[in-house]
């Protein structure tokens, strides 16, 4: 399936700032591209899980910055 967002998720993006909606689309392309590509290959269901869920945490670390506050 391509990246796409739902009406639901629009709803939901809507009130985010923009830099953050920017950082999730991001994700939601790569991911989306990185999954297919990777089943393509012919690896297993589980590696490829594991291998976006750990680039996942990359754009979720870096909405994370933007969201919180700097602490010093």
């Amino acid at each position: 399936m391509p990246a796409r967002v739902s009406r639901n998720i629009h709803d939901r993006l809507e009130p985010l700032p923009t830099e953050i909606r920017d950082i999730a689309w991001k994700a939601q392309v790569r991911l989306c591209a990185r999954y297919r590509r990777l089943v393509d290959a012919g690896k297993p269901k589980v590696v490829v899980t594991t291998a976006i869920a750990r680039e996942m945490v990359g754009f979720i670390w870096a909405i994370a910055r933007i969201a919180q506050p700097n602490f010093t």
